[in-house]
């Protein structure tokens, strides 16, 4: 820690990497922000995945089957708890992506949560993203 008590201002930063790093579709250095064994539940898979792996072979075959890219990625709305060596950080995100089909524009919600290593790095342990509701006219 780097005298932060509550370590919010870790997580909010591991969290600017990772999507950071998501936003350029940086494969790599996006799951590096995950531990190994983390798990990933998203509303445009069929199910849970079950590691770090598993997400990645899910991302691999939506580029190969479809050319899947991610344009950029906004987020806003943070709101961090953290709870000892655990955070829940949940945020709205806004994204633009590429595939077969053309341009399209994202509006979802996303809790992450995090665990602090031994090390003191925050890593993420599970990703949640559901659609944003509608936004009232």
């Amino acid at each position: 820690m780097t005298g932060h008590v509550d370590g919010a201002d870790e997580v909010r930063r591991a969290a600017a990497d990772l999507v950071a790093a998501f936003g350029r579709s940086d494969l790599d250095r996006y799951l590096a922000c995950f531990r190994e064994d983390a798990t990933f539940l998203f509303h445009t898979t069929d199910r849970l995945l079950a590691s770090r792996e598993a997400y990645r072979r899910e991302w691999t075959s939506w580029v190969r089957d479809d050319d899947f890219r991610v344009l950029g990625c906004e987020t806003s709305g943070t709101v961090v708890q953290v709870l000892g060596d655990t955070a829940v950080l949940t945020h709205a995100v806004h994204t633009t992506v590429s595939t077969r089909a053309g341009r399209e524009e994202l509006h979802e919600r996303e809790t992450i949560v995090f665990h602090r290593e031994p090390s003191g790095q925050w890593l993420a342990v599970h990703e949640h993203l559901s659609p944003a509701p509608p936004v009232a006219a």
